[in-house]
């Protein structure tokens, strides 16, 4: 049996076999209009996601938290939603938003 969560998750985004780009995509729909502090737990087995999901955090602001306890062969990672997260592309969400050009 695995320790419990330093972090236990308020919402859990399964991407077990989803590439990265494809795991983004379904993590940025999934926290859309969660409240900051939200705790999510992230399932990614793409080997790709303990580089790409810290990435992605810093990127946009909200708090990587680091991997959970979990069963051996399905990874989990944590973060926190940020008040102040910087908004990213709905169809690519690797990168930033594009600025109002009316600013």
């Amino acid at each position: 049996m695995n320790p419990p969560s330093p972090h236990p998750a308020d919402l859990t985004v399964d991407g077990t076999g989803l590439l990265c780009v494809t795991l983004l995509l379904r993590l940025r729909a999934r926290i859309a209009g969660a409240a900051p502090g939200t705790v999510v737990h992230v399932i990614a087995t793409d080997p790709a996601a303990p580089l790409d999901l810290p990435a992605w955090c810093h990127m946009t602001g909200h708090h990587y938290l680091g991997p959970v306890p979990s069963d051996p062969g399905r990874p989990v990672y944590a973060l926190r939603l940020s008040a102040d997260a910087h908004p990213t592309r709905p169809d690519a969400p690797w990168h930033p938003a594009a600025a109002d050009p009316r600013r």
